[in-house]
């Protein structure tokens, strides 16, 4: 691992992080999506600090990341069902070949 120090700025504030070089892209686009998404709320709804932007933007991200999780949880039982069925499928045909 090469980790090194950067700095990324949301809410108008600015934080040096020590990351790993590989993590670089995914951390500055994360901090960008926090950032706008902190101006959209910004523009459209009253508020009385950033703190409460902060709050609504972590409530989103926190929200989609468990609908992608069930979601994801959900494709693997059904995938697992299907193998499931695939591999007795495929006993049942080798044990009916003559050996």
């Amino acid at each position: 691992m090469s980790e090194f120090s950067i700095s990324i700025t949301i809410a108008d504030r600015s934080y040096r992080l020590v990351i790993d070089k590989a993590q670089e892209e995914l951390v500055r686009r994360s901090a960008k999506l926090i950032d706008n998404r902190l101006k959209e709320y910004s523009a459209n709804y009253a508020y009385k600090d950033k703190q409460d932007l902060l709050a609504m933007v972590a409530l989103e991200h926190t929200t989609n990341y468990l609908q992608h999780e069930r979601v994801k949880n959900e494709t693997e039982i059904t995938l697992e069902k299907k193998l499931i069925e695939i591999d007795t499928v495929l006993e049942e045909i080798l044990t009916q070949q003559p050996g």
